[in-house]
């Protein structure tokens, strides 16, 4: 009776890291998905030699915490990480020199 429960919580234990691990990979491909897409858009947009690297690295910076904050906590749902890297992703951009040029253009 011991040993079947052991097994019991012991595979209950290995199902939940492997659920957990499956959720931190969608939120990765997710991010990666997302930080591909803003560097495509913004090398097509861009003007030679106006790259936005910096932006292009805290894109990134915070695509590693967000996963990692997933990895370790629980209670955090994949719509929840996603919906703040979406966030995160979009006012990023709000703040790059194409958007900004689009927005004074739009106000003039």
């Amino acid at each position: 009776m011991k040993d079947s429960l052991l097994k019991f919580l012991e595979q209950k234990s290995a199902a939940r890291s492997m659920g957990k691990a499956v959720e931190s990979w969608v939120v990765a491909i997710f991010n990666l998905v997302i930080t591909a897409s803003f560097s495509y858009m913004e090398f097509i947009t861009c003007e030679e030699g106006q790259f936005p690297f910096f932006h292009l690295g805290c894109l990134s910076v915070g695509s590693l915490v967000i996963v990692s904050l997933k990895r370790r906590y629980d209670k955090i749902y994949i719509s929840e990480a996603i919906g703040a890297f979406a966030l995160f992703a979009i006012l990023l951009s709000l703040f790059t020199a194409p958007v900004t040029e689009a927005l004074l253009n739009f106000i003039q």
